[in-house]
């Protein structure tokens, strides 16, 4: 399995807030646990290699100390990885910071690559692709994937099926993808508010066709998943029992659809393996994985 996009380092600042600072009507946090998780694109090749695949990871990083940890992260979890080191820019990182199970801010650091260092990527791809069963395009709109339709081609010409976390109102640049998995917020952005379920069909199913796409698995939280096809569309009950943290879900989920597919498990199992993976992982804490074992005894 390959995984194609912008990677992240997930940070995590765990501590107690029990005052207010005088400087500012802002808790205070006192960090007394830190941990540091791979993210985006690199949180899918993880996932992957959770299920006990080979997991193969091609993005870039910062020439920077982030980069290393991504690497070692990479390492620690046996992900082969090509990371590309851009000067130019920082590795892109997310630090929350978490008090009594509650996140109290964000940050976000990032930069776009730079286009020669773009090219360096897309020079890998063909000897990548000799030896994979499916590709998954995890984009972020962080840079990496500037130009989809090259690899979605190179793809084609091999009979490689092509797996896409989509971002942004442009999914044209989708086209000829085996699948799209938009969350609700992020297909209204492109077809727009539906009011009933045969409105959303129709849309649905009017994009994959345009695109031609083999199948669009909408994520829909608490709604569970559908899955639109040729032959119609299938609907997925959520399997959460407790949802505690979403962050990651859409990796979990877009890394276990393509890897069951993969192996030949015919498309509405996968989804429903995919679904049941979901559903374990947003009752864990930030970017998290689903072990073999722990997906296949629930």
């Amino acid at each position: 399995m390959l995984v194609v996009g912008d990677v992240m380092l997930d940070r995590y600042w765990f501590g107690d807030a029990e005052r207010i600072s005088p400087e500012a009507p802002v808790p205070v946090v006192r960090i007394t646990k830190t941990e540091d998780r791979l993210g985006g694109a690199a949180n899918v090749a993880v996932n992957i290699a959770s299920l006990g695949a080979h997991s193969e990871l091609i993005g870039i990083v910062g020439a920077d100390t982030n980069g290393q940890r991504l690497r070692t992260l990479c390492h620690t979890h046996q992900i082969h990885r090509s990371l590309f080191e851009d000067p130019s820019v920082n590795t892109t990182e997310k630090l929350r910071i978490i008090a009594r199970q509650q996140q109290m801010v964000r940050c976000d650091f990032e930069s776009t690559p730079d286009r020669s260092c773009l090219e360096q990527l897309y020079k890998q791809l063909p000897e990548k692709l000799q030896s994979v069963k499916a590709v998954i395009l995890s984009d972020y709109g962080k840079g990496v994937l500037e130009d989809i339709p090259r690899i979605i081609r190179r793809c084609q010409t091999r009979n490689i099926p092509v797996f896409i976390d989509p971002k942004g109102d442009n999914y044209t640049r989708y086209t000829g993808a085996t699948m799209i998995t938009p969350n609700k917020s992020e297909l209204r952005q492109v077809i727009g508010q539906w009011h009933s379920e045969e409105e959303l069909y129709r849309r649905a199913q009017n994009l994959r066709r345009t695109l031609s796409l083999q199948y669009l698995l909408l994520t829909r939280s608490e709604e569970g998943m559908s899955l639109f096809y040729d032959q119609g569309v299938v609907h997925f009950n959520a399997q959460a029992r407790e949802v505690y943290d979403v962050s990651g879900a859409g990796d979990t989920v877009i890394a276990v659809v393509a890897t069951m597919y993969a192996i030949g498990t015919p498309i509405d199992q996968a989804v429903e393996i995919a679904n049941r993976a979901g559903g374990i992982v947003v009752g864990k804490l930030g970017t998290a994985t689903v072990s073999y074992s722990e997906l296949f005894s629930h």
